[in-house]
C-alpha cells in the first residue's frame, strides 16, 4: 500500500480557493436569477440560521453597516425580511426572514446546478467525512 503524498497548506488554500470561488458564482447566478445580488442573497442565507441584530449582520457579512442597511432595505421591500424591534432593547433592530424569504433562500439553493452535482457525487460516508472536515477548519477554537 503506497501512502499518499503529503498535501502542504499553501495547496489547501489554494483549493478551497477555487472550490469557493465556483461556489460564490454558482451562487452568484442562483440569486440573480431570483433578481437579488450576491450581498442580498447571503443575507438571506446567513437569516435562515436565524434573526441577528443589524450589527451583527453586518459583523459576519463583513461589510459596513451603511451598506447592510440598504441591503435590509431592498430586501425588506420584497417582504423578504422584516425589521423588529429587539426585546431587551428597543434600540436594536432584529432583522427576520420572512416565509417568502425562506422560499427565495431555498429556489437560491435549489438553482446551484453545480453546487448540487459536485455533492450528489460524494457517497454518504464521503459527505460525512467532508462536512465533519470542514466543521473543523472552520469552527472557531477556543483561544488559551
Amino acid at each position: 500500500m503506497t501512502e499518499a503524498p503529503r498535501v502542504d497548506t499553501a495547496q489547501l488554500m489554494e483549493l478551497l480557493s477555487v472550490s469557493l470561488g465556483a461556489y460564490y458564482g454558482d451562487f452568484t447566478v442562483a440569486a440573480a436569477s431570483e433578481n437579488l445580488t450576491a450581498s442580498q442573497g447571503k443575507a438571506l442565507t446567513v437569516l435562515r440560521r436565524g434573526p441577528a441584530a443589524m450589527r451583527a449582520l453586518a459583523e459576519t457579512m463583513t461589510c459596513d453597516a451603511s451598506n447592510m442597511t440598504g441591503i435590509i432595505d431592498r430586501l425588506e421591500k420584497r417582504a423578504l425580511v422584516r425589521r423588529e424591534p429587539d426585546a431587551s432593547d428597543r434600540r436594536v433592530k432584529n432583522v427576520i426572514l420572512t416565509a417568502e424569504g425562506e422560499r427565495v433562500t431555498d429556489a437560491i439553493r435549489a438553482k446551484m446546478r453545480t453546487t448540487q452535482a459536485g455533492l450528489d457525487g460524494l457517497d454518504d460516508e464521503d459527505r460525512a467525512s467532508l462536512y465533519a472536515l470542514l466543521e473543523r477548519v472552520f469552527t472557531p477554537r477556543p483561544t488559551a
